[in-house]
């Protein structure tokens, strides 16, 4: 399973040029079972990316464009009435696939946002009164333009803390500008091949939940989240759900890399993306200039990691 695995960064890393590590964590992300926000500007490739991870990993995709119309049935679905049978009928939303992507997800009402609270905690929509599951795998990879504040609506801590990770693709390199010019013309994403089917992506995700955890692991995870809560370079640390996320990530960056046991290098490799948009950073830490990523940066390196 490793190879096929490594066969699908190859065939998203054809068409994503130079951005081999976001490509990891989003595969890591889907293994893993979570879903993804990828925070970053307009025009460098969030929604080619979801399209392409969506061929080369069989799913059904959908994607919605959130403007501030878009209402929840949209999402979720609705009954319609059917004046041969004189019954209602429900006619599925978009939500009803195995790859959702919420395109600019902050430019949506906090009523559409919420629609999704369930969806990705649960794995199933409710309406009318009647609640359906979603099929099996289904991913959420929600997009948003954190530079461009006008006309948009803020996402809650509550459906935050529901992506297991916040990735930023950025800018390519000069030589990656390139290679994107190269083969802009010949649409890249229509040669991207099925590399692993929607029952192997089930069965990966069981034995990758399923991975041993030594203790000493365990206990280093707890420490680094506590110390999100207990550092004055943090308002707000992160949750118990957060905990979860980066244990799951660090499992699965281990079946990536072909082993059955997971190291604390995993962890750390991961705290950034899980962690990143649980925590908000304090008065001082802003005062002292430091992003995010620097303050988690500086509890690791207080945290003794264990060797495994």
């Amino acid at each position: 399973m490793q190879q096929k695995l490594t066969l699908v960064q190859q065939e998203v890393n054809k068409v994503i040029k130079g951005k081999e590590a976001v490509v990891e964590k989003v595969l890591a992300a889907v293994i893993a079972g979570g879903h993804i926000l990828m925070e970053d500007i307009p025009g460098v490739g969030k929604t080619t990316l979801a399209t392409t991870f969506a061929r080369s990993m069989s799913m059904d995709y959908k994607r919605v464009q959130f403007t501030p119309d878009v209402l929840p049935s949209d999402i979720l679905g609705f009954s319609m009435y059917n004046a041969q049978t004189k019954e209602f009928e429900y006619r599925p939303g978009a939500v009803f696939c195995n790859l959702f992507l919420a395109d600019e997800i902050n430019r949506t009402s906090p009523k559409t946002q919420s629609a999704l609270l369930e969806v990705m905690e649960e794995g199933t929509a409710t309406v009318d009164g009647v609640t359906r599951p979603l099929p099996d795998p289904f991913v959420v990879i929600a997009t948003e333009n954190p530079y461009g504040s006008s006309g948009t609506q803020m996402l809650p801590e509550s459906q935050l803390d529901r992506f297991m990770v916040c990735l930023s693709m950025g800018y390519p390199a000069h030589v990656d500008a390139v290679q994107i010019l190269k083969g802009n013309a010949l649409n890249p994403v229509s040669t991207v091949s099925a590399i692993v089917s929607a029952d192997e992506v089930r069965a990966l995700r069981k034995s990758t939940n399923d991975m041993y955890v030594r203790d000493e692991i365990y206990e280093y995870i707890v420490n680094i989240v506590e110390a999100t809560r207990a550092s004055e370079l943090f308002s707000m640390g992160a949750s118990p759900r957060g905990t979860i996320a980066l244990l799951r990530m660090a499992k699965a960056i281990a079946v990536i890399d072909g082993r059955d046991y997971v190291t604390a290098e995993d962890v750390q490799r991961c705290v950034r993306d899980t962690l990143g948009h649980r925590t908000k950073l304090s008065a001082r830490a802003k005062a002292q200039g430091m992003t995010s990523e620097q303050a988690l940066w500086n509890l690791l390196t207080m945290i003794p990691a264990p060797r495994i």
